[in-house]
């Protein structure tokens, strides 16, 4: 479990020629950090005469952001285990028209498998994004900043998950599924951008 090692031990293996970690991994562990971020922004709210007027707004945002960022953690080990699954599809014996159909029906398999989790990953981080926008508007003015950074973690891990679907879609032969896959994630792709944009107005508008 890459999360219960050194951060040191993921990155070495990501920059090494080992096929998992990968960048589904990478866009997971970005969603978490900004869901992290999130929660920073509302431990320093919570508490604070000045926010009292919010504090249960911001105790769920804490809480909604605590429970993403554990998913995203999750997924992130998922990822590894979907990828390593989908390759040893490949490796499959495909020497009778027997073993060739079993083949093509594990490979089919495995790259659905290998979507659904990034597709995951693109969800939960773009739930990060929305929540960074209350943690914006609501949370410590001295701790924008870091919703604004939690908003570009968001928006990186959605693009970036977007491009792991995206991958695998492209040798999956059921075409409703892929068009539906797609349609979703490139909604996905515009409703995060559209998020950064208010996030940021409002990180820099109360930064001065």
């Amino acid at each position: 479990m890459y999360m219960e090692k050194p951060m040191q031990q993921f990155l070495d293996k990501l920059s090494s020629k080992s096929p998992e970690p990968g960048g589904g991994s990478a866009a997971a562990l970005v969603g978490a950090e900004g869901a992290a971020l999130v929660g920073m922004v509302c431990y320093l709210t919570l508490g604070k005469e000045k926010y009292a007027d919010v504090e249960a707004d911001i105790q769920k945002l804490r809480d909604d952001s605590e429970a993403i960022r554990a998913d995203l953690q999750r997924l992130l080990q998922e990822d590894t285990e979907a990828f390593a699954a989908a390759s040893a599809a490949y490796k499959l014996p495909k020497e009778t028209d027997e073993e060739k159909a079993v083949r093509s029906a594990k490979i089919q398999e495995g790259l659905k498998a290998a979507t659904e989790v990034p597709f995951a990953i693109g969800q939960k981080s773009l739930e990060v994004a929305r929540l960074s926008l209350t943690a914006a508007e609501k949370g410590n003015k001295g701790a924008v900043s870091d919703a604004g950074v939690a908003v570009l973690f968001a928006e990186s891990a959605v693009q970036a998950a977007a491009l792991n679907v995206r991958i695998n879609l492209v040798s999956i032969k059921d075409e409703p599924y892929v068009a539906d896959k797609w349609k979703r994630m490139q909604a996905m792709m515009i409703e995060v951008e559209t998020l950064k944009e208010k996030v940021l107005k409002i990180t820099y508008d109360k930064i001065g």
